[in-house]
């Protein structure tokens, strides 16, 4: 594997992780309905996160698009979820964050 991922491939695997996790615990809460954005942006940032590490893993040519684009929706999952005071939302959300920062260094 390129070196010059790894950091970046690291955040992405932790963030859809997170993401995940996230998803499945909004689904358990109360209200699903006012967590529907949060749900929404989940599953968004867990896919665009692993198209991002297979792109990365295949030293792909578009890898900086994706990850740029990845960076992106991230940081909308990672502002969802800090609206909300669930730990998965916050834990999801510091997740989001070190992953966007880590794409938009490789995007650089």
């Amino acid at each position: 594997m390129n070196t010059i991922y790894e950091e970046c491939i690291k955040a992405c695997i932790e963030c859809m992780e997170a993401c995940n996790h996230c998803y499945d615990s909004c689904l358990k809460e109360e209200d699903v309905s006012m967590m529907a954005g949060c749900i929404r942006l989940d599953r968004e940032c867990a896919d665009i996160c692993a198209l991002a590490i297979k792109s990365m893993q295949s030293n792909s040519p578009f890898a900086k698009q994706i990850c740029q684009l990845c960076a992106d929706i991230c940081e909308a999952c990672g502002n969802e979820c800090k609206k909300h005071e669930h730990d998965h939302c916050q834990k999801c959300a510091e997740a989001c964050f070190r992953c966007a920062e880590e794409c938009h260094k490789l995007a650089a």
